[in-house]
């Protein structure tokens, strides 16, 4: 179970938790059997990669969307902001739901609504008279079904992976946001061109319900997708966390500092990530979609993959695992902020790929920084105190950061935001930040779920 050996090592099942299966269930088998926890680390790759794929196709169509429709900066701002207000709505539902009945459900009944509801955005452009309303709407209802996908992730893992290798796994499923950027930002740039940007909806739509369809039939054998009310109300180790408890464990410094540090994060990444397709057409007319939208996610795989093999590393040598988080956090938000500040000045096309690449490169540290500081702090309610992290993250500084570009008629005034937003989430985060459980109940979680 030490994370001292090599890569092909990983992903180590918790022995404590095979005490949950009958032995004379299919399932014991199952949990043994480590190329199949293997081949489920590459599913969630692979959905948090379609994840991205859906959520960024907006970013990736605005411009072209905007000149069709007639859009001004602060109505794409408003549209692209739509999401994180319907984001921000499921998030505690989603961690809720998944500490109690599997982390797996919910993936995969939210994958189909928000695939099918990428498929359908187009159409509701079409026929609507008014798409700044329908569009606005769209964008909500994607933000709300996709709200659940990361603290289910966080209760997945939480509950099933040891603390000495949750670095290397939410960093290798977190690199598929990265993946699904690249991939979106290049193929969907391709189409865009080719076939225009109700194809990009489309393809990464299909593809999304095509993923959640072959998860049920054939890893979970077609059993897993009903959410009883039975299932809701059993009791575990969340049942026993009261409100009084809640409160106990959000006075903890330790988890107000993530919660900040979350906020921060989340806010600058998701504003980077919806801006910057505009940004580079805004000041490079010229340039290439497929090259500005592609390069910074090819650096930001490895990069994530990297930071997890890393900070699981220092923590199996005998390295603080606090002090870990620390440097983790140190590198996404610290160093990243000096790229950042560099695009603040006049520069050229191939600098400015340059500086978003590394910016986008070192923001991924953050997989084995804050995202997995929340479970050494409350595994046994990762999920929905991950939830509480994310809620309204990006939703206003999306929609300011438009109107700070309409108003100054300047990108400096948004990276410089953005670094200042940093900072903050920095300071407190090495100033409080702790990896010493502090939930309340550390009684065992019973799922009848996928163990990894």
């Amino acid at each position: 179970m030490a994370g001292g050996g090599g890569r092909g090592e990983k992903l180590t099942l918790c022995p404590q938790l095979l005490g949950d299966v009958q032995p004379n269930s299919n399932r014991s088998a199952f949990l043994r059997c480590r190329p199949v926890a293997r081949i489920w680390t590459v599913v969630l790759l692979l959905g948090t990669c379609l994840l991205y794929c859906a959520r960024v196709a907006m970013p990736i169509c605005a411009v072209s969307m905007a000149e069709q429709f007639g859009w001004s900066k602060r109505e794409s701002g408003m549209v692209l902001g739509s999401f994180f207000w319907g984001y921000c709505f499921t998030q505690v539902f989603g961690g809720y739901v998944s500490d109690r009945v599997g982390g797996e459900k919910v993936l995969l009944l939210s994958a189909a609504a928000w695939g099918s509801m990428t498929a359908f955005t187009p159409i509701l452009a079409h026929f609507c008279s008014q798409p700044i309303l329908s569009m606005t709407l769209a964008r909500f209802l994607m933000g709300l079904l996709q709200g659940v996908h990361y603290p289910s992730l966080a209760s997945l893992c939480s509950q099933k992976v040891v603390e000495s290798e949750r670095g290397f796994l939410m960093s290798t499923v977190g690199s598929g946001s990265y993946l699904g950027t690249l991939v979106i930002g290049g193929a969907g740039s391709l189409m865009l061109d080719l076939y225009g940007w109700q194809s990009v909806f489309y393809v990464s739509g299909l593809l999304s319900v095509l993923w959640a369809y072959c998860m049920w039939k054939y890893l979970l054998k077609g059993e897993g997708p009903i959410i009883t009310l039975e299932s809701l109300g059993s009791s575990g180790a969340q049942s026993k966390l009261t409100k009084r408890h809640w409160l106990r464990l959000l006075k903890q410094p330790a988890v107000c500092a993530v919660i900040v540090t979350h906020l921060c994060t989340a806010s600058t990444f998701f504003t980077l990530l919806s801006w910057l397709p505009t940004f580079f057409k805004d000041t490079f007319p010229d340039a290439k979609g497929w090259v500005f939208n592609v390069i910074p996610w090819l650096v930001a795989i490895p990069s994530s993959l990297f930071s997890g093999c890393l900070s699981d590393h220092l923590i199996s040598q005998g390295f603080d695992t606090a002090s870990v988080r620390k440097l983790m956090q140190f590198f996404s938000m610290g160093v990243s902020s000096v790229f950042t500040l560099l695009l603040c000045g006049t520069t050229t096309f191939p600098w400015a790929v340059a500086f978003v690449s590394a910016t986008m490169g070192l923001t991924t540290f953050s997989h084995s920084g804050v995202s997995v500081n929340v479970q050494d702090l409350a595994p046994s309610c990762a999920g929905a105190l991950f939830a509480t992290l994310c809620s309204c993250a990006g939703v206003l500084m999306v929609y300011f950061s438009g109107y700070l570009i309409e108003a100054t008629g300047s990108w400096a005034s948004v990276f410089a935001l953005i670094t200042t937003v940093n900072l903050l989430g920095l300071c407190t985060f090495l100033a409080f930040a702790e990896a010493r459980r502090v939930d309340i109940d550390s009684t065992k979680v019973r799922h009848h779920n996928i163990h990894i």
